[in-house]
């Protein structure tokens, strides 16, 4: 349950409905609506993450749900699971997530990039061995966007886990991600 209200739409600006119409009202959303600076830049980073650079879609699903995991948020763990459906993520690969790098199901890239999540979300500074070994296999840019990504989604698992906000039931989450 959530440890404060989520925002009343009927006192929220324009701007901010407007942002909740195209964002499905989901709770985390209705919670970042208290603060619309905040929320819009929110929205357009995530955005970014999601839709924009040159990161795999599957390599970025693998990150961010594995980031999930690692900080025990749930809610972000049912949206990403089924966002890495949609991009193409084998179902063996979501049910091993929660294994890491070391399930043999996932290509050497893809463990790669999971020791790189576990680093960044458990240590001060990923080792140089393990950026090393993402290095090779990505352009400046997309390890540019890998850790960014990782980031983004350790702050809003936070935010998720401290405010305590309501999951979206599955089948919510099923129909909002289906194209």
């Amino acid at each position: 349950m959530a440890r404060i209200d989520y925002a009343d739409p009927a006192r929220a600006s324009e701007r901010v409905n407007d942002l909740l119409g195209k964002l499905d009202h989901m709770n985390i959303f209705r919670m970042l609506a208290h603060s619309q600076s905040h929320f819009e830049t929110y929205a357009r980073m995530g955005n970014a993450i999601l839709f924009k650079g040159e990161l795999d879609p599957q390599l970025r699903e693998i990150a961010i749900t594995r980031t999930g995991i690692l900080c025990n948020a749930a809610y972000e763990i049912v949206a990403h699971e089924q966002l890495a459906r949609k991009a193409g993520v084998a179902e063996e690969k979501i049910t091993a997530l929660s294994r890491g790098a070391a399930s043999p199901v996932f290509s050497k890239i893809e463990q790669d990039i999971l020791r790189y999540t576990d680093e960044t979300v458990r240590n001060e500074r990923v080792s140089d061995c393990v950026f090393d070994a993402v290095a090779r296999h990505l352009s400046p840019a997309a390890l540019v966007e890998l850790q960014l990504a990782i980031g983004f989604y350790i702050m809003t698992s936070k935010f998720l886990v401290t405010l305590g906000i309501d999951p979206e039931s599955r089948a919510r989450v099923e129909s909002l991600t289906k194209p």
